[in-house]
């Protein structure tokens, strides 16, 4: 009896422990919020970035471009670029207003029309001004905007990562899902991969050299977006970011894009 008793009592604490292990979504779901709540409060910021692109056959073009950031408190970020170089880009600007469960909107200025032009949101999975990158991958990452599952741990050169499977929740995505690498330590993303609509492998994003500002928020100081399909690249390589600079919502307004 006394050993029928002592198998009921492990079957039970089996079941129970079945019953509270985490599924894969609420483990990827987990680690998503994490990643989210270390990067909260950093209010603003601006930096400088050259955007290096190059074709198939190595030939190489060069961009300037001027960043700026602001935190919403309950929605996405804004973000502002402004392109300094070269000549035929000065001075166009697109301005994003990331969402969580809504389309993000975005604006962009040209200065040879001297207008201000609102962004399909159908157009989003088109590249960023001829980069490998698309207009949907310059909006603030929001913890909303995917479903997510937890896939595993793995190694990334010396990097030790959660690897999760990110799924956009939005309808006009240019991606079926995303596999990313996540740095266990700070929190932060150190690879991405991109599968398009025909669930093919698109692009691999790679951040290097992470600097941690204000003791907290933790940003890469070169990121690499390889297009596996076209053999292209886009390298952007970030300096002299600051934070806390004390930019405001009238900083990010459409009408103002001209100025």
């Amino acid at each position: 009896m006394k050993h029928l008793k002592l198998a009921s009592c492990i079957l039970l604490s089996l079941v129970c422990t079945i019953s509270f292990a985490k599924t894969a979504e609420e483990i990827g779901l987990e680690i998503a919020k994490e990643t989210d709540r270390r990067d909260i409060g950093f209010t603003d910021s601006i930096a400088d970035m050259i955007m290096l692109l190059k074709n198939q056959d190595g030939d190489e073009s060069v961009r300037t471009v001027k960043m700026k950031s602001l935190e919403i408190d309950g929605d996405g970020n804004r973000d502002l670029s402004i392109f300094q170089q070269p000549s035929d880009l000065k001075n166009t600007a697109v301005l994003t207003y990331s969402h969580a469960l809504e389309p993000d909107d975005q604006w962009i200025y040209l200065p040879g029309l001297k207008r201000v032009k609102r962004i399909s949101t159908r157009n989003k999975s088109g590249p960023f001004v001829g980069s490998e990158f698309a207009f949907e991958d310059l909006s603030s990452w929001e913890v909303e905007k995917y479903a997510y599952r937890y896939i595993g741990d793995e190694m990334l050169g010396d990097r030790d990562c959660f690897v999760v499977e990110n799924h956009p929740r939005y309808e006009h995505s240019g991606y079926t899902r995303q596999i990313e690498w996540v740095d266990k330590e700070i929190y932060q993303p150190r690879r991405l991969d991109y599968y398009d609509r025909q669930n093919k492998l698109l692009k691999t994003l790679t951040f290097h050299d992470y600097q941690q500002y204000l003791n907290q928020y933790w940003r890469p100081d070169r990121m690499l977006m390889v297009n596996h399909q076209t053999g292209k690249s886009t390298e952007l390589l970030w300096s002299d970011r600051q934070f806390k600079v004390g930019l405001s919502e009238r900083d990010f307004i459409p009408a103002t894009l001209k100025r």
